[in-house]
């Protein structure tokens, strides 16, 4: 839970089906051509429900649960602020370091996203609140002597992410935009809850989008190391991959079709908690005056993720500093 405006001269675009805006224009204007930008003359509150960014603001949720929505290449310019509120309700989700099965309820998602540059951005994601309605336990997973969960349900913190993105080519008529980003997940959600695994992570991952009239085309081919959290000193290799489709379908309403997951490159056994794991998101998103709100459906692909759930979520960019 990605896109921002690089210049003030080109705020409140539209762009009418089968019309592809210029190549230099930031993927705020493309993949969300009705979100505008405001020169408020100071911060308003922004309150919602859902995911932020279609979750996809994150860099990433918790280890244990969803893998990161595929990310745009393109920052959200220099002195802007992206900032972001959601939620999401997961059905039949797996814990299996810890050994619950049940539903989960992440509350208060945040993304908050600064443009330090024309090409770059830092970002911190987490959440308030992650809530599992136990439906199982596994008494044999390696954390379920840890647990400090005596009733039907627990609670946790959302890890937070912190990480930036550096776009090393701009679109143009012949190339997609391109981009590295970098990210470190952070262990504030802990083993005694069942949902968090203690570990520390790195990301790499390299990012293109190309806008083909209505339609964004965006992808992503990364790596991460996650850590064993049963057994220090171990890790798992991962890679890391996304890919979307957006189309504009009405003034200020997109379409996304969206498939993202991670395979283990590990031979035989991955470390439990680092599985291979694959989602696909279709969601709506609808843009008015300043903010847009996306609303959507997931899919488990594997053994090891939800069979089901929804999302949604508001986001707001606003201009905030200057950049000397």
């Amino acid at each position: 839970m990605r896109q921002g405006v690089n210049d003030v001269a080109r705020q409140n675009p539209t762009r009418s089906q089968g019309q592809a805006l210029a190549p230099d224009r930031p993927v705020w204007q493309r993949t969300r051509p009705a979100l505008r930008l405001i020169r408020p003359p100071h911060l308003r509150p922004v309150l919602g429900l859902g995911l932020a960014l279609a979750l996809g603001a994150a860099r990433a949720a918790s280890a244990q649960t969803l893998p990161t929505p595929t990310q745009d290449p393109e920052p959200i310019g220099a002195g802007k602020i992206l900032l972001g509120i959601g939620e999401s309700y997961s059905r039949s989700d797996v814990f299996p370091v810890s050994g619950l099965t049940g539903n989960l309820v992440q509350s208060g998602l945040l993304d908050v996203r600064v443009g330090i540059s024309s090409i770059a951005d830092v970002e911190l994601t987490g959440g308030v609140n992650n809530h599992l309605s136990i439906a199982a336990r596994d008494p044999s997973a390696p954390d379920a002597s840890l647990l400090m969960v005596n009733g039907t349900s627990t609670n946790d913190v959302e890890d937070a992410v912190l990480g930036t993105r550096v776009r090393f080519a701009a679109e143009t008529s012949t190339r997609p935009s391109l981009a590295a980003e970098f990210s470190v997940r952070l262990p504030n959600s802990k083993h005694p809850s069942g949902l968090g695994l203690d570990t520390m992570d790195f990301h790499l991952g390299f990012l293109g989008g190309k806008t083909y009239g209505p339609v964004r085309v965006v992808a992503n081919l990364g790596w991460s190391i996650l850590e064993d959290p049963v057994r220090v000193g171990i890790q798992n290799d991962v890679i890391t991959y996304g890919g979307s489709l957006t189309r504009t379908v009405a003034k200020g309403v997109d379409v996304v079709a969206d498939l993202s997951g991670r395979w283990s490159s590990r031979h035989g056994t991955p470390p439990v908690g680092t599985e291979s794991r694959s989602l696909a998101r279709g969601s709506v998103r609808y843009s008015r005056g300043a903010l847009r709100y996306d609303a959507g459906l997931l899919v488990g692909l594997t053994s090891f993720d939800p069979s089901w759930g929804i999302m949604g979520g508001v986001t707001w960019v606003v201009t905030a500093f200057k950049i000397p």
